[in-house]
């Protein structure tokens, strides 16, 4: 009689935390968890969701895992005042069982344009209607309020956790982890080949967290941060070029070229707005080297704003991938004042006084060491040049100042009184 109780104390649930982005980081990260939970035989996965939403595509292989898993999941939109939006719509309908915290809310799972708002483009309606299918094929596998699910996709409605309950979207409102588990317990769910009866209420729960890795991919496949660390890489290996044997501007450059190609193989990249980003900064690099009258520093802008604004698919995206426009104008201001500002050093070397070799010796001071009755010899930085006074008669031991230079010949004149003890 004591050996039920220990048994059922021995049941373990796995607990994971998805707080952003649906992205594959995310999805390799809910993909290890199952195989985890299936490998130590776990009554269930917990999967505490709070997303605005993510790609399409990410979405599509968690909700595949989850339909295939032989574990039963559990998706808790959690904690209060979380939400399940967009892509997080998908995957909780998907869940075996689906949960909510008190405060939490959940839909607005229309795909949008890069500007956020929706659009009739025909391309916009074949995402719509793909999204729309997609979500009534999780509706019915987990016998969900159909409808609802639709008007998600379509019309973008979002309501509460007890509307969800009211409309049943979800199973059931809990308070926090424990609670959830004591209410499932005793629930019996439907796998890919058996019906299967949790013992959760006293199941220990073993919390599985992302590896280094995973949290790196999921931070850099943000848009926002895949774009600037793109455009840093860009800066970085240019610095290098211009500058040989800065070394630390080139390895920052190459470091972050190489994580924001990364994270952009796991992006809906769209390489007609990678072109003219690259060819932007091949515009200014010309600026530099050309006399345009900015011209091609304007094009340049134009190019990397275009660029900016198309580098991202919207049509495999739903709702957040995306890139900022915030961040999109910010970026393409600061290129354009940062090569304005090279153009305009450049610029001013050109018109600057040689400080260096014979063309440097004009407007030096120095003195005779003899009268010079027209010709003669001077001191100027401690080396005795032949001089020429092109303004009469100079004692020796003036002060003379040096107009030109010629076949090694110091032209020179009196230095003026003013200047004479400065």
């Amino acid at each position: 009689m004591l050996l039920l109780p220990a048994l059922l104390s021995a049941q373990t649930a796995v607990s994971i935390r998805i707080n952003g982005t649906i992205n594959p980081a995310s999805a390799e990260f809910i993909h290890n968890s199952i195989a985890h939970a299936e490998k130590d035989k776990a009554e269930c996965l917990i999967i505490h969701l709070n997303t605005p939403g993510g790609l399409l595509k990410s979405t599509r292989v968690i909700v595949g895992d989850i339909l295939a898993s032989s574990v039963p999941v559990i998706v808790f939109v959690s904690p209060s005042g979380a939400q399940a939006g967009s892509a997080g719509v998908f995957i909780t309908m998907a869940a075996h069982i689906a949960a909510m915290a008190p405060g939490s809310n959940i839909g607005a799972a229309h795909p949008v344009n890069m500007q956020g708002g929706s659009s009739d483009t025909i391309m916009t309606q074949k995402a719509t209607n793909d999204a729309a299918a997609f979500i009534r094929t999780i509706a019915q596998k987990r016998n969900r309020n159909l409808q609802w699910a639709e008007e998600a996709v379509r019309s973008s409605v979002s309501i509460t956790e007890k509307e969800a309950i009211e409309k049943k979207v979800v199973d059931l409102v809990a308070n926090n982890e424990r609670d959830l588990l004591s209410q499932i317990d005793g629930k019996q769910v439907e796998l890919t080949d058996e019906t299967k009866k949790l013992h959760t209420k006293n199941a220990r729960i073993v919390t599985v967290e992302m590896s280094v890795v995973e949290k790196v991919l999921n931070v850099i496949s943000d848009p926002n941060v895949a774009y600037l660390l793109m455009m840093l890489g860009f800066f970085g290996v240019l610095f290098e070029l211009f500058n040989p044997g800065a070394i630390l501007p080139g390895i920052i450059g190459v470091i972050s070229l190489v994580l924001a190609f990364y994270a952009m193989h796991t992006l809906p990249i769209n390489y007609a707005g990678l072109a003219l980003i690259i060819f932007a900064i091949v515009l200014f690099l010309l600026e530099i080297k050309i006399v345009s009258h900015g011209m091609l520093a304007i094009g340049g802008a134009v190019s990397l704003l275009i660029g900016s604004m198309m580098l991202i698919q919207t049509s495999s995206s739903l709702e957040v991938a995306q890139i900022s426009n915030s961040v999109i104008i910010a970026t393409t201001a600061c290129t354009v004042l940062f090569f304005l500002f090279i153009v305009g050093i450049g610029l001013k070397a050109q018109h600057a006084k040689p400080v260096t070799g014979i063309e440097g010796m004009v407007g030096e001071v120095g003195e005779t060491i003899v009268p010079l009755n027209v010709t003669g010899t001077v001191r100027v930085h401690g080396e005795i040049w032949n001089a020429e006074s092109v303004s009469g008669m100079i004692r020796q031991g003036e002060k003379i100042r040096v107009t030109r230079i010629k076949d090694l010949k110091l032209y020179v004149e009196p230095q003026p009184q003013a200047d004479k003890y400065v």
